[in-house]
C-alpha cells in the first residue's frame, strides 16, 4: 500500500489482543492492523475487500489508530445525538391541541405553522408528521373526534328525536 505508517505492536501482541476481543467489529480492526503489519495485500482495495468494509471505513480505523493508539480504536465512543427540537412544552402543547375538538390541526402543515407561530422553533414538516405519528398516533385522513364549530344544543335536540 501506498502511504504507509508505523504500528508500535508487534505480530503476536495484536494476535492475542485479537483473542480477546469481545465482539467482531474490534476483531476487524486489530485484523485491519495485522494485514498492514503483515503487508499481506498489495492494494488498499483488496484489504478492504478482504474483510468486507469499506475503504473510508479503512481510513477512518486508521486515522484512529494514529491519533489515539489501540486503546483508541478498540473502544466505542458514544453516538453524537441530535439535539432535540421538540422540548416537553412544545410536546404538551401539541398534545393539548391534537385532541382538542375545539381546536384541531386541520393537517401536519397547520400543526408545523402553528409550532412556529406560538414557540418560534421551525421545525420541518416531515419531522412534525414522524413526531405526531409517532408519539400520538395520528393519522392523515382520520376524522376529527367532534366538529368544533358544532352546538351542544343541536347534539342534545339530534339525540332526543325519536
Amino acid at each position: 500500500m501506498s502511504k504507509s505508517f508505523t504500528i508500535k505492536q508487534d505480530i503476536s501482541e495484536l494476535n492475542l489482543l485479537l483473542k480477546k476481543q469481545p465482539n467482531f467489529k474490534f476483531e476487524k480492526r486489530i485484523i485491519l492492523l495485522i494485514e498492514i503489519k503483515n503487508k499481506r495485500f498489495k492494494t488498499r482495495k483488496s484489504l478492504t475487500n478482504y474483510l468486507d468494509i469499506t475503504s473510508r471505513t479503512a481510513e477512518r480505523w486508521v486515522k484512529k489508530y494514529k491519533s489515539q493508539g489501540i486503546e483508541g480504536l478498540l473502544c466505542d465512543e458514544p453516538k453524537n445525538l441530535k439535539s432535540r427540537i421538540i422540548t416537553p412544552a412544545i410536546h404538551n402543547g401539541l398534545s393539548k391541541r391534537v385532541n382538542s375538538s375545539e381546536e384541531p390541526f386541520l393537517g401536519y402543515w397547520d400543526a408545523a405553522e402553528w409550532v412556529q407561530k406560538k414557540y418560534n422553533v421551525q421545525v420541518q414538516y416531515h419531522n412534525l408528521r414522524r413526531y405526531l405519528i409517532q408519539h400520538f398516533k395520528t393519522k392523515p385522513k382520520t376524522p376529527r373526534k367532534s366538529h368544533y364549530k358544532k352546538e351542544d344544543k343541536a347534539v342534545d335536540a339530534f339525540l332526543k328525536t325519536p
